[in-house]
């Protein structure tokens, strides 16, 4: 394996701003590490799966689900290149994945050990407090969306949703970039939950929609206006 040609993406990052491409290289020949290609939609970790490495994306798209008992599935959210996975799993007391992580696309993951990590933050405090700051985001970004999820109703979270995409991509006529079985999963609920709301969204004169948009016909529900 050889990890010159992905220097260029790991400075990227920001972790690595206080190496050299030499100091980089020295690091790597002495501490614990592989790089591993993942085919599109297969199991990168698997919920209960012990951590033992930080993962950073080096090239594809990473999407972090739960699948409960009776086969609902919650999207967490999507990591894409340059971005990182398990560091606030990795020195935990209890270092097992409390949800699965997917290839969402063909993807090659960078995989370092924990000693190797450990070794970076003593390495170089600038390293340290970026990664302290990765792990504290994303204990935010899991914390606000078990609140989302836990106090919304159907309708308010495609309402949000509708909102969002309505300021991001300024038409009234919102294209959905993603089937409907993701747009259930990203907003935590079933495929049919999901369609059941929209047609009485659609009965209440709030909306209309097809397979790739939803256009919004009452402006009421736009919360900015």
């Amino acid at each position: 394996m050889n990890i010159n040609k992905h220097l260029s993406m790991l400075k990227l990052t920001g972790f690595f701003d206080d190496f050299t491409d030499g100091e980089l290289l020295s690091l790597f020949e002495t501490n614990p590490w592989t790089i591993a290609t993942y085919a599109k939609d297969s199991f990168i970790h698997m919920e209960n799966e012990k951590c033992k490495s930080w993962d950073i994306i080096i090239s594809g798209r990473t999407i972090i689900k739960k699948i409960d008992e009776n086969g609902n599935i919650l999207t967490l959210t999507e990591f894409g290149a340059g971005q990182n996975i398990g560091g606030n799993t990795l020195f935990s007391r209890h270092p097992f994945f409390p949800m699965s992580v997917f290839a969402k696309s063909r993807s090659i993951v960078l995989h370092l050990r924990k000693d190797f990590v450990l070794e970076l933050c003593h390495t170089s405090r600038n390293f340290l407090v970026r990664f302290l700051e990765s792990n504290s985001d994303k204990a935010v970004v899991l914390s606000n969306k078990i609140k989302s999820i836990s106090l919304k109703s159907i309708r308010t979270s495609i309402i949000d949703f509708i909102n969002y995409e309505y300021f991001s991509q300024k038409s009234e006529n919102i294209k959905l970039n993603m089937t409907k079985k993701e747009f259930a999963e990203k907003l935590g609920i079933q495929r049919t939950s999901l369609s059941r709301e929209l047609c009485k969204m659609r009965n209440d004169g709030l909306i209309d929609f097809d397979a790739h948009s939803i256009t919004i016909a009452d402006h009421s529900i736009i919360k900015n206006l």
